[in-house]
C-alpha cells in the first residue's frame, strides 16, 4: 500500500488513469449532446419546434465537468483509497516476524494491537512474504517457524490477551532456532507496556537476532490498571490501585459476594502522582468476610480483578479468660496477650456477663468462628452443652491450660488430662526448661520456623494413649505434647499445655505464637456455628492434612477477567505451597474446589508492575505508536458519488433534448412505484403477536380475562420468534395435561406494556440483551415485588453453564441487567423445595440442554430489610437457568419439535415440559403443596 499524508491506495498504479482526464475533456468537447428528435405531424410543425437559431456543436463545459469528475470518481474508486491507513511491512524480501504480545497489558487496547497484525499480515501475503507470528504468553508451545501469511492470520483471529505475564524468554530458544535456518526479513514487535524479570535479556537478544534486518516496535497503548494487595484490616477492607495513567477522572471499584451480587462501589482516593491510590470498604466485619471479588468498574483486564478467599476473611474471635479479677490488667492478664496476638487478623469479642453460663451462650448468639477459654477449668453445665453443640456445629474451640486447668476440666478437651501440671523441680519435672521440636509436616504448623530461645516450663500433660501421636499438633524436645488437638463434629477442639500469658512459658512472646493462632482461626468457618444448627463446617482446612495436597484448577480468569473453565495447560498447586505467582501454568483463578478453594491472583502488590525498557535496544530499533484512529475504506463512498453523477448525466442529457415533460413523467412513475412498493412490503411483513399492537383497554381485557403467559421482547427476530413458539408448546402441553387452558402467547415490552396481567414472564437473555432503563428496572421491580414471576434464561449451559462464578458472556450481560434490581440471595433448587412438587415430582429441570441448575430465592437466608423483593405466597420473584427451556418447548404448527435436545432423548424434552408445568403452577398455586396434608399423597406416588 502506498501512502502519502493520512491517505493511502491499495492499487496505486490505477491512479495512473488520471492522466486520461485531458483526453476524456478534449474528446467531450469535440461530442455534442445527441440532437432533439421531433415528431413531423405537420399541423404542429411550427408550434412545437423551439425557436433556436443555432444548436451547439459541443458538450457544455458543465457537463464535461460532470464528466470528468464522474470518470476522476470511478479511476479513484478503483485505486483503493484508504484514509488513516494501518502501518505497512516493513522493507525486505524474507519472512516477517511478528512478535505479539499477548500478556495482562495487552487487554487495554487489544484490538487496535490485533488489527495492527493482520495488517501487516496481509501486506505480508499480497507481497508472497512469509510470516512468523510469535505470541509471547502462549509460551513455546507454538509453531515458531515461517508460514505462509495466511495461516498465521487464521492464529491471530483467535488470539486473545491472557490473564498472565508475557513470559518473552520462554521464546528465545525457539526464535534462535527459526534465525538459524532461515533470517528474518524484517521483525516488528507489538510490545505491550509491562515487563518481567526477564524482559531486559529478551530484548538484547531480539536486536542480536534482528542482525542487519529492520527491526520495529510498536508501543504506546498503555496498560490498564492494577488492583493488588487486598487487606482485611480491623476497620475495613483495603486494597490498592495502579492507574495506567495520570487522571482526574474518579475510578470505581467494586465488591462482590460468591453469587455475583453488588456489595457495594466506592472511587478509589489517589494519591499526588494522580496514579497509586486505594479504596476501602467500611462494612461490618460480617460482610466483609462475604466479599469474594473485588474488580475495577469499567476495566476488562485480569489485572483489574482481585479474588478473595477465606484467607481474606476476618474471623470473630470469642475472648474467656477465668483469671481472678486481680489478673485483669497489662502484662498479668491472658487476654492481654491474646488480644495482641489476634487482633491483626481477627474480630475480638468480649462477653458482656461476668458469669460464663450466660457470656458464653452469649458469645455464641453472636456468631462467633473461635471461642478462646484461658485457663478455664469445668464449664457450667448450661454453657457446657451450648458450647458442645456449637462444637459440633463447625466452632473451634481453643483452650488454654493454668492452674484451674490442671486442678481438673471437662469433657471439651482433645484427650484426658492428668491431675495436675509438670512443672520445673516437681515430681514430673525436668531439669531444664524444654525447648519446642520441630512441627511434623502432617501438623498445620507445619514449616513454621522454631525460635530456639522459646522455652516451657511448665505443662499439663496429657493421658499416654495409642492416637495420643495423631492428635499432637507440637510437642516439645523431649516429646511431650505442647499442643493437642481433634476433632469433634464438624468442628475443632484444640488444647494449649500452657497458659496464654508468661507464667509457664515464654512462648506469648514470640512471633511463632501469633503464627500459631493465625493458622488455628483459618481452620474456622468466617460465618460461625451456632448451637442450633444454623452453622456451617469449615471448608478451608481439615485437622491432619497429608504431607502433600494439589488443588486442580477450577475456574481461571481470562484476559478480560472474567472466570471461565481452565485451558489445558494450567496445572494444580500444592495445598501446602506458599504465594504462588500468576504464570502460563498457574494462571490467576480459584483453584480446589467449588466450596473449599483458593484464589490465586495476578497481582499480590503494586511493586510487581514493572514498565517496559526499551534502553537495552540502544538505537537498533525503530520505535514507532500504535495507530491511534481507525483505516477508512473510501471506495464505497467514491462508488456511490460516481452512481449520483451517472444519475446526474442522464438528467442533464434528457434536459438538453427537451424532454423535460417525458422526465418529470418518469420520475412521477418512479415514485409511485416505490410508494406501491413500500405499502406492499407492510402488508404482507409478517405480524408478530406484541401487547401494544391493541388499544390499552382491549389488551387489559384479553389479558385478565383469560391467563396466558409472556415473553420480553428483545428485538431479535429468532430469538423473540423462539421464546414464541416455546410457549406456544407449553401452552399447549399445559392445556392437555392439566386443567388450566392458557390462551396465546403475548409478547411484552417491559419498557411500556403492563406485565401485572402475565403471572410467568419468560426473558432470554444473550450478550447483546439491552440492559433496560431505570424507568423500566422500576416496572420489573414492582412486577416481582407483587407477586409476578421472571424466569430469566441465559441458553449456555453448553458452553458455560450459571454455576459459582460463571461468566459466559450471557451471564455477564444477565449480571448487568440484574445489578440494577432489589433482588433476594438465590439459590440452586433445593431438593425439598416446592417446585419439585408443584405439579409433577421432579429432580431435575432440564430443557435443550440437560445439566445447568434452576436457580431460585434463597430460603434459607434472611434477607435484609433494605431488600424490599418479595414473591407473594413464598413464591420466587425470578427463576434463572441456562438450559434453553424455550427451545425445548419450542413446535411449529403441526406440533412437531423444531429443535433437538442435548442429548437427543424424547425423555428430555417431557421432563423440560414437566419442568415448565411446574413452574407455571408455582407462580400460580404458590407453596401449598409444601404444606403437610400432601405428604401422605407424595408418598403413596413414591411408592413409599
Amino acid at each position: 500500500m502506498t501512502s502519502f499524508l493520512p491517505l493511502g491506495f491499495t492499487a496505486p498504479l490505477v491512479l495512473a488513469a488520471l492522466l486520461l482526464l485531458p483526453v476524456i475533456w478534449w474528446l467531450l468537447r469535440l461530442i455534442p449532446p445527441s440532437p432533439r428528435r421531433v415528431a413531423f405531424p405537420p399541423a404542429r410543425l411550427l408550434a412545437d419546434i423551439d425557436k433556436r437559431e443555432e444548436t451547439p456543436d459541443n458538450s457544455p463545459w458543465w457537463l464535461t465537468l460532470l464528466r470528468l469528475l464522474l470518470a476522476a470518481a470511478i479511476i479513484l474508486a478503483l485505486a483503493g483509497p484508504i484514509w488513516r491507513p494501518l502501518a505497512d511491512a516493513p522493507a525486505g524480501s524474507g519472512p516477517l516476524w511478528i512478535v505479539l504480545d499477548n500478556g495482562w497489558a495487552s487487554s487495554s487496547g487489544w484490538e487496535t494491537r490485533r488489527r495492527t497484525a493482520e495488517r501487516l499480515a496481509e501486506t505480508a501475503a499480497d507481497t508472497g512474504r512469509p510470516v512468523l507470528l510469535a505470541a509471547t504468553a502462549e509460551g513455546a508451545d507454538q509453531p515458531l517457524v515461517p508460514q505462509n501469511a495466511r495461516l498465521a492470520l487464521e492464529r491471530l483471529r483467535v488470539l486473545e490477551p491472557r490473564s498472565w505475564p508475557a513470559n518473552r524468554g520462554e521464546l528465545t530458544i525457539g526464535l534462535r532456532k527459526a534465525a538459524q535456518e532461515t533470517r528474518p526479513g524484517s521483525i516488528v514487535w507489538l510490545a505491550e507496556d509491562a515487563a518481567t524479570a526477564g524482559t531486559p535479556r529478551f530484548v538484547e537478544d531480539l536486536r542480536t537476532l534482528a542482525g542487519d534486518s529492520e527491526l520495529t516496535v510498536m508501543t504506546g497503548l498503555g496498560r490498564p490498571a492494577v488492583l493488588a494487595d487486598a487487606r482485611n484490616d480491623i476497620e475495613a477492607l483495603t486494597v490498592s490501585l495502579l492507574a495506567g495513567a495520570p487522571s482526574s477522572e474518579p475510578r470505581t471499584i467494586r465488591a462482590l459476594d460468591m453469587r455475583g451480587l453488588t456489595l457495594g462501589e466506592i472511587d478509589a482516593t489517589f494519591e499526588d502522582d494522580g496514579v497509586t491510590g486505594a479504596a476501602e470498604f467500611d462494612f461490618p466485619v460480617e460482610l466483609r468476610n462475604d466479599v469474594a471479588r473485588l474488580e475495577l468498574v469499567g476495566e476488562d483486564s485480569a489485572a483489574g480483578v482481585q479474588l478473595l478467599d477465606d484467607r481474606w476473611q476476618r474471623r470473630t474471635v470469642g475472648l474467656v479468660s477465668g483469671a481472678s479479677a486481680d489478673q485483669a490488667q497489662p502484662l498479668l492478664s491472658p487476654l492481654y496477650y491474646l488480644e495482641r496476638a489476634l487482633s491483626p487478623f481477627a474480630e475480638l469479642r468480649r462477653p458482656r456477663e461476668e458469669n460464663l453460663a450466660e457470656a458464653l451462650p452469649d458469645l455464641i448468639e453472636q456468631g462467633v468462628s473461635v471461642i478462646v477459654l484461658a485457663d478455664v477449668g469445668r464449664l457450667p453445665e448450661g454453657a457446657l452443652e451450648a458450647v458442645a453443640a456449637w462444637v459440633d456445629q463447625g466452632g473451634v474451640l481453643v483452650r488454654f491450660a493454668g492452674p484451674r486447668m490442671a486442678g481438673g476440666t471437662d469433657d471439651l478437651v482433645p484427650s484426658p488430662l492428668r491431675a495436675g501440671d509438670r512443672t520445673l523441680g516437681g515430681s514430673l519435672s525436668w531439669e531444664q526448661p524444654q525447648p519446642l521440636a520441630s512441627f511434623a509436616d502432617t501438623s498445620p504448623f507445619a514449616r513454621l520456623d522454631v525460635p530456639a530461645d522459646v522455652t516451657v516450663n511448665r505443662q499439663v500433660l496429657a493421658e499416654p494413649g495409642p492416637d495420643l501421636a495423631d492428635r499432637t499438633w507440637a510437642s516439645l524436645a523431649d516429646g511431650t505434647p505442647l499442643v493437642t488437638a481433634s476433632p469433634r463434629g464438624r468442628g475443632t477442639l484444640v488444647l494449649f499445655h500452657v497458659t496464654a500469658d508468661t507464667g509457664w512459658s515464654n512462648l506469648p512472646i514470640s512471633g511463632t505464637f501469633v503464627s500459631m493462632l493465625r493458622r488455628i482461626v483459618a481452620l474456622s468457618s468466617a460465618s460461625g456455628a451456632r448451637g442450633d444448627g444454623a452453622g456451617t463446617a469449615a471448608a478451608s482446612g481439615t485437622v491432619q492434612e497429608p504431607a502433600e495436597v494439589l488443588l486442580p484448577p477450577v475456574r481461571v480468569l481470562d484476559g478480560r477477567g472474567r472466570l471461565g473453565p481452565p485451558p489445558a495447560s494450567a496445572l494444580p498447586v500444592s495445598a501446602r505451597q506458599g504465594e504462588v505467582e500468576a504464570s502460563r501454568r498457574h494462571p490467576p483463578g480459584l483453584y480446589g474446589s467449588d466450596d473449599a478453594f483458593r484464589a490465586i491472583n495476578l497481582f499480590t502488590s503494586l511493586d510487581q508492575v514493572m514498565p517496559l525498557d526499551l534502553a537495552p535496544l540502544d538505537g537498533a530499533a525503530t520505535v514507532a505508536r500504535y495507530p491511534t484512529t481507525e483505516a477508512t475504506d473510501l471506495r464505497p463512498l467514491l462508488f456511490i458519488a460516481a452512481l449520483l453523477l451517472l444519475f446526474a448525466d442522464a438528467i442533464a442529457m434528457m434536459w438538453l433534448r427537451g424532454d423535460a415533460q417525458g422526465l418529470r413523467g418518469r420520475l412521477s412513475r418512479g415514485a409511485a412505484v416505490l410508494l406501491l412498493a413500500g405499502l406492499a412490503s407492510a402488508l404482507v411483513q409478517p405480524q408478530t403477536a406484541r401487547a401494544q399492537d391493541t388499544s390499552d383497554d382491549l389488551a387489559a381485557l384479553e389479558a385478565t380475562l383469560d391467563t396466558r403467559l409472556a415473553y420480553v421482547l428483545t428485538g431479535q427476530p429468532d430469538r423473540d420468534a423462539t421464546s414464541r413458539q416455546g410457549l406456544l408448546g407449553l401452552t399447549r402441553y399445559i392445556s392437555t395435561r392439566t386443567a388450566l387452558e392458557p390462551e396465546a402467547p403475548v409478547g411484552v415490552d417491559i419498557a411500556t406494556d403492563e406485565l401485572a396481567f402475565y403471572p410467568v414472564l419468560y426473558w432470554p437473555i444473550s450478550e447483546t440483551t439491552p440492559v433496560p432503563s431505570p424507568e423500566a428496572l422500576a416496572r420489573i421491580d414492582t412486577y416481582m415485588r407483587n407477586g409476578g414471576t421472571i424466569l430469566f434464561d441465559t441458553a449456555d449451559q453448553l458452553s458455560a453453564g450459571i454455576s459459582g462464578f460463571g461468566t459466559s458472556p450471557a451471564v455477564l450481560r444477565l449480571r448487568q441487567v440484574l445489578d440494577g434490581l432489589d433482588i433476594p440471595p438465590l439459590e440452586p433448587v433445593p431438593a425439598d423445595h416446592v417446585l419439585t412438587k408443584a405439579f409433577y415430582l421432579l429432580e431435575t429441570f432440564p430443557g435443550r440442554y440437560a445439566d445447568g441448575p434452576l436457580w431460585v430465592e434463597a430460603t434459607e437466608t434472611q434477607t435484609a430489610g433494605d431488600r424490599p423483593v418479595r414473591a407473594g405466597d413464598g413464591v420466587s420473584p425470578l427463576l434463572i437457568t441456562g438450559n434453553d427451556f424455550a427451545a425445548a418447548w419450542a413446535v411449529d404448527e403441526a406440533g412437531n419439535p423444531l429443535f433437538p435436545t442435548v442429548p437427543n432423548d424424547a425423555m428430555q424434552r417431557e421432563y423440560a415440559y414437566r419442568s415448565g408445568v411446574n413452574i407455571v403452577m408455582y407462580a400460580l398455586t404458590g407453596n401449598y403443596k409444601a404444606d403437610q396434608v400432601h405428604v401422605p399423597a407424595l408418598l403413596e406416588r413414591l411408592g413409599q
